[in-house]
């Protein structure tokens, strides 16, 4: 009997390894080197100021994913449902303006008063002031943009976009945060940076390369783009002139880390006022997923487990600003997480409006 019961001890034990070794994951993980974390300290030394925040109920909403004051004056978010909220800046008179039928993560106006979103599902759309939704582009040089994360609109007209993962689509894989996190443990770095020439009605590709492209901005004279490489930890400035950039490649007179090694993972960014820019550091760093850089194989088991087991980020709020030249100007932060999966910052003269990826309300805070 106790032969037998050790014999079918064996052959569980046997049948997990193989689990654990062999079973399929939609992952194909790939060395990469990790920098040392620094932690919370200089200028992200630890602080409670994005703490007892002010909140905007939106009701069953949940998500203001990014949040931006339209032409109209009017505070516009987007949401988890696929809704795009208008309000009045202080919340009041909400309403559903449209829903696009995906899920808008970030969005611009343009020079006619177009809302330009960026829909992880759908792709680049226009949204005209009385409610027509446009699909500006879904593809480039024949291939799908699978994930459209951030936008901003130039002077010029071009709309700047980020495709955060050619591998990996919320579509296909669950959802937003579902298919990040495919990508950002695969680290395989098919993130891209495009331009669309609205009046050309073209597409081509800025930048790729990129660990998981996410929040975008101009720089002051527009001749630059601030890009968060989320997966990588760190913010890159692109010249906007170039074509087809390969930012694994290495050094390029054309792009350069601005930020970087930063405490967590930072994904939209936001124009401030007085020349800074805003990033949020969605979830902070994990050291356990830092240990599995150079590991791919053990990252590929990571995903065989059950998922309440998965190096998941605790929650930690935090947004960051910064000046052009890399300088941080403010770090806003709250470690007990209560406003989950800080985003970024809206800032106006009145308020800094904190965007989340899954709050159930708007926070802000008195400028």
């Amino acid at each position: 009997m106790l032969k037998k019961t050790l014999a079918l001890l064996a052959l569980l034990l046997l049948a997990a390894l193989a689990y654990l070794a062999l079973w399929p994951v939609p992952v194909k993980p790939v060395v990469w080197s990790a920098p040392a974390d620094l932690g919370y300290t200089g200028a992200f030394a630890v602080n409670d100021h994005l703490a007892q925040l002010n909140m905007i109920d939106l009701g069953r909403e949940e998500g203001p994913e990014h949040i931006a004051i339209g032409p109209d004056g009017k505070l516009y978010t987007t949401v988890l449902s696929g809704n795009i909220l208008r309000m009045k800046p202080d919340g009041t008179a909400q309403e559903v303006f449209v829903n696009t039928g995906g899920r808008v993560l970030g969005f611009d106006f343009d020079a006619s008063g177009n809302l330009i979103a960026a829909d992880a599902i759908k792709g680049l759309l226009s949204v005209s002031p009385s409610k027509q939704i446009t699909v500006l582009t879904n593809q480039v040089d024949g291939q799908p943009i699978r994930y459209a994360d951030g936008v901003v609109v130039a002077r010029s007209g071009t709309m700047y976009f980020t495709d955060a993962s050619t591998r990996f689509s919320p579509a296909e894989w669950g959802g937003t945060f579902e298919a990040s996190v495919l990508d950002i443990l695969e680290q395989s770095a098919t993130g891209r940076v495009l331009a669309y020439d609205p009046a050309a009605r073209t597409t081509r590709v800025v930048a790729r390369g990129l660990a998981f492209a996410n929040g975008i901005a101009l720089s002051a004279d527009e001749k630059s783009l601030f890009v968060a490489e989320t997966g990588k930890y760190r913010v890159w400035k692109i010249n906007i002139e170039a074509r087809d950039l390969d930012a694994a490649a290495g050094t390029n007179p054309q792009a350069a880390v601005l930020l970087d090694n930063l405490p967590g993972y930072p994904d939209n960014l936001m124009r401030g006022l007085d020349g800074k820019l805003w990033v949020g550091l969605v979830k902070p760093r994990n050291p356990t997923i830092d240990k599995l850089a150079d590991k791919p194989f053990l990252r590929s088991v990571t995903m065989r487990l059950p998922r309440a087991l998965w190096p998941v980020p605790k929650a930690y709020g935090h947004v960051v600003a910064f000046s052009e030249d890399g300088k941080v100007l403010a770090s806003l932060q709250d470690a007990t997480g209560a406003y989950p999966e800080t985003t970024a910052v809206t800032e106006t003269r009145e308020r800094l409006y904190v965007q989340s990826l899954h709050a159930k309300g708007l926070g802000w805070l008195k400028r």
